[in-house]
């Protein structure tokens, strides 16, 4: 089975994913540069890697709900 996406918190509504952040060598072993809008859902996916980028304190921030 596949390990689920990752997903990397933000503090800012837009932001930028080449699916290479945690690869030795860079961009050249992700996928192009592409800059994503976080929306009213509080995240958004990438449509090459499926990284989800979580708005800190959004309302798709798990750390912000209180238990």
């Amino acid at each position: 089975m596949p390990s689920p996406p990752e997903t990397v918190t933000v503090n800012t509504h837009r932001v930028a994913c080449d699916g290479a952040t945690d690869i030795p060598g860079g961009a050249a072993l992700g996928h192009p540069r592409v800059f994503l809008e976080i929306d009213e859902k509080g995240y958004v996916e990438c449509g090459y890697c499926d990284r989800r980028f979580v708005l800190a304190g959004g309302p798709a921030d798990e750390g912000s709900k209180a238990a």
